[in-house]
């Protein structure tokens, strides 16, 4: 049964049928899932070059999370994942995309990346439940997806450092709370207000 097919099915949920992701309102076909996972790695590359060095810490702030957190809502679990495995891989392989044009897999902060890959999934599967189309939801759905980051990153910041936990999680988690914050806001008004928008169409 074909995407289009399936949504038919669904039931209605505030003028858009329940189950879907934002991504599924373009019509369904290969070529889409492919330009979409392609292009969720893209934006995650792009975003990752805004970087603010932080002092005493080997992690930037970047748009790196937020670009991944974003992906994984509009795309779904299932896409989000392979979009951010996409982006890891080819990082990997030396694609200069990681923050501040880096790539492989030695640096203290690849634990993120790795985290990104799970959050993307968690938000993508709470997403097409729903969770991108109210404010406080989606607010929550970030400051989710942020914790499944820093449960990956810090651990792996500690032990590819030497770093204690408590000076890990004062360089690793600590400094990035705010921005965090106002990440999260943004998506509260991005988001479910495009929902609002496909609902007046």
């Amino acid at each position: 049964m074909s995407t289009a097919a399936a949504s038919s099915a669904l039931p209605q949920e505030g003028g858009t049928r329940a189950g879907l992701v934002l991504a599924d309102l373009v019509p369904a076909s290969r070529v889409r899932d492919v330009a979409l996972v392609v292009g969720g790695a893209a934006l995650t590359g792009v975003a990752a070059q805004l970087a603010v060095p932080v002092p005493g810490s080997p992690v930037p702030v970047t748009g790196q999370t937020f670009a991944a957190l974003l992906v994984g809502t509009t795309l779904g679990a299932r896409r989000g994942l392979l979009s951010l495995a996409l982006y890891a891989l080819a990082g990997v392989a030396g694609v200069p995309w990681f923050a501040e044009g880096g790539s492989g897999y030695g640096a203290p902060a690849f634990g993120y990346i790795l985290g990104m890959l799970l959050a993307a999934a968690v938000v993508g599967a709470l997403a097409r439940r729903g969770a991108d189309r109210s404010v406080w939801r989606m607010a929550g759905t970030m400051l989710l997806g942020s914790a499944v980051i820093y449960a990956v990153g810090v651990p792996y910041l500690a032990l590819a450092t030497g770093m204690s936990a408590t000076a890990a999680i004062a360089a690793g988690l600590t400094p990035f709370l705010i921005g965090d914050a106002l990440k999260a806001a943004l998506a509260m008004g991005v988001l479910p207000t495009a929902w609002r928008f496909v609902n007046k169409r």
